[in-house]
């Protein structure tokens, strides 16, 4: 399986909980598509959500995230870890 690393954008003022709400969303239906949602941070003041999951593909991360409500197209194929 590949890793990934994806951004979501416009995410102001998101609490926590808000988050954790999001994340669960993709949990439900991330075996739909193979994927697996690992973690996500949270910048509020930046309005950005960061996402690490393992999958198939890109294009298998992308359709879970905008089935559970948050789509992006930021996402990055992770290739080497230190």
């Amino acid at each position: 399986m590949a890793k990934f690393m994806d951004v979501h954008s416009g995410f102001y003022g998101v609490t926590p909980a808000q988050l954790n709400d999001a994340h669960d969303a993709d949990l439900k239906i991330e075996d739909d598509e193979g994927v697996h949602f690992e973690q996500a941070w949270l910048d509020p003041e930046e309005g950005k959500v960061f996402c690490l999951s393992t999958g198939p593909s890109k294009e298998a991360v992308m359709r879970i995230h905008e089935r559970a409500g948050h789509p992006t197209t930021e996402i990055y194929e992770i290739t080497a870890e230190v």
